[in-house]
């Protein structure tokens, strides 16, 4: 806690010349799946790169959203205080107390246990409000009409899938009611582990940002499912490592089908059928992205040295190229 007093009075002091923020007026939502655990905050603005300001989380500890004229330091310090034991609406409240810039603010938190909270202040940018529901809270100022956060709320109730999946739901629900008065420029999505592993980057399933985009939640969608295919292309890779040809096949599959159109994960898909002794089937994937980008071609030279393939299949790989 030493730690956590320290970095406020720093905070304090620094915010005192600038006490009104970073002005990311902007819709978000914190939540919390109870089926995995798992936590996240996804948040769009007409503000370039909202998601290297608005969105913090941490596994096994919560999230938070921090917003309108933002005070950068809530989501660290908000952190730090529901990892000593905090609940989110401790936290926030605490740091509401010590902030002279509290009525300009809208910041949402919620802890591991799904407790969330939130605090619109009187002086943001109207529309602007909040609603807390079950394990999540969706909030929102400057926007077009004072629809918008009640229909986040009501789409990411109705939403299936994964966390992620439901709060862009949330996400697409309030750019359809209106979103923010100015339009769309930027979004991000942050979803992390409800369990500390103890090495930070393993613990953020999903970290995702769109800086500028005439169409940022599109773009994040898009972002979303690569993301998944490339997932799907690295369990592929770790199944043939392990020999385990059959489960491999099955992950290089749902990748190709989830980004058909991605050469890079043609290519490590047809080296993946390769080693797994798929020689024909093999041979159509990589003419294909040769077909695509004659560059693949040189890199089959270099992968014996690697060995990810065997030599003799050098010869017969370039073969097929058109």
């Amino acid at each position: 806690m030493k730690r956590f007093y320290l970095t406020l009075i720093i905070l304090n002091f620094c915010g005192a010349f600038c006490f009104a923020g970073m002005p990311a007026h902007t819709y978000s939502i914190v939540a919390r799946d109870p089926q995995t655990g798992e936590i996240g905050v996804a948040v769009q603005s007409h503000y370039f790169s909202v998601g290297s300001a608005v969105p913090w989380a941490e596994a096994g500890v919560g999230a938070v959203a921090t917003q309108s004229f933002v005070e950068v330091s809530y989501g660290p310090l908000g952190l730090e205080l529901m990892k000593s034991g905090k609940s989110a609406t401790e936290a926030l409240r605490s740091l509401l107390a010590s902030d002279e810039g509290r009525d300009v603010r809208q910041v949402a938190m919620i802890d591991a246990n799904g407790n969330a909270t939130a605090h619109t202040g009187i002086k943001c940018i109207a529309d602007a409000g909040h609603h807390l529901g079950a394990s999540y809270s969706v909030q929102a100022n400057l926007m077009s009409n004072s629809t918008v956060w009640p229909s986040m709320a009501k789409a990411f109730e109705s939403a299936t899938g994964s966390l992620a999946d439901r709060m862009l739901a949330a996400l697409d629900a309030a750019q359809a009611a209106g979103g923010d008065l100015r339009g769309e420029q930027s979004a991000a999505i942050l979803v992390v582990g409800g369990k500390r592993t103890g090495v930070w980057w393993k613990d953020r399933l999903v970290d995702l940002r769109v800086e500028d985009h005439p169409h940022p939640l599109q773009e994040l969608r898009r972002l979303l499912k690569l993301r998944a295919a490339y997932h799907h292309e690295d369990r592929g890779d770790a199944f043939v490592a392990e020999k385990k040809l059959d489960e491999a096949m099955k992950e290089y599959g749902a990748a190709a089908e989830l980004a058909p159109d991605n050469d890079e994960l043609l290519f490590w898909y047809a080296v993946g059928v390769y080693t797994a002794g798929d020689e024909t089937r093999a041979l159509g994937l990589f003419r294909k992205v040769f077909q695509r980008d004659r560059r693949w071609i040189g890199l089959i030279d270099r992968l014996p040295g690697s060995e990810l393939l065997p030599p003799e299949a050098v010869p017969k790989i370039k073969a097929v190229a058109p």
